[in-house]
């Protein structure tokens, strides 16, 4: 008898902790919930034309809604032109199914201007320098860095930022379409602030569709600490990127 009430006792004392390790789980789940659901999602649509002058140089027409580093609603567009190396072997076979050939080259070299326009502000206008390098992983996994300097000037005051975009992805195959899912991360330091002030995480998945046309959409989510306030935003991005060759 005195076994069996310890049995008992045991259990009971058992199915306590568990109740109680529900509850704590709940708790945390709940506080977790509450400033996700608080937090607004985003959509942020984008187009880009690619246009291929030779094997070294392409010209770029970018048109998107830009709220990059917390910044309110504004539209961006300009062109771009890009000079890179000739694409490596390994490169161009972990790329193959990618339709943008500049992630099949070593170093890519871009220079754009870009004007954005916003809802009761002057307009802005970007000058930007990107040195994009790439590198082939092992079992078909890429890595690209990418190191962007944005000039800004509006209303005759000048400002800049430098932004480092870090991006892994690999190519799988579903019979014989390929889709390319890959993560990224990027960072952004600020003179406004004098410091590291923007951490961008990207999840997303690039779809080729045809010869000239691939989508790429993602979830980004953003963390602000540029003012006092910790600011974080959630947006979801489509683009659509269209490449043509004048060869």
């Amino acid at each position: 008898m005195i076994r069996v009430a310890r049995r008992v006792l045991a259990r009971s004392n058992a199915c306590l902790r568990f109740r109680r390790a529900c509850l704590g789980i709940a708790v945390v789940l709940a506080g977790v919930a509450i400033p996700v659901r608080a937090q607004t999602l985003g959509f942020l649509p984008e187009t880009d034309f690619y246009v291929k002058i030779n094997s070294s140089m392409r010209t770029d027409l970018e048109a998107k809604d830009d709220r990059d580093a917390g910044v309110s609603t504004q539209f961006s567009i300009g062109p771009s032109i890009q000079f890179s190396l000739k694409p490596l072997l390994r490169l161009k076979n972990v790329k193959a199914f990618d339709l943008d050939d500049a992630k099949q080259r070593p170093l890519v070299v871009e220079l754009g201007y870009r004007t954005l326009t916003a809802p009761d502000k002057p307009i802005t206008n970007r000058m930007e320098t990107i040195v994009t390098t790439n590198f082939p992983l092992k079992f078909a996994f890429h890595l690209s860095d990418r190191n962007r300097a944005d000039l800004d000037w509006q209303n005759g005051a000048f400002s800049w930022r430098y932004r480092n975009k870090v991006t892994l992805d690999r190519t799988f195959a579903i019979h014989s379409y390929h889709l390319i899912p890959y993560a990224a991360g990027e960072f952004y330091y600020t003179s406004q602030y004098s410091k590291w002030s923007t951490t961008a995480l990207f999840a997303g998945c690039l779809f080729p569709v045809g010869k000239h046309v691939q989508f790429d959409t993602y979830y980004e989510h953003e963390n602000n600490t540029g003012k006092k306030e910790n600011k974080q935003d959630q947006y979801m991005g489509l683009a659509a990127h269209f490449f043509f060759s004048i060869r």
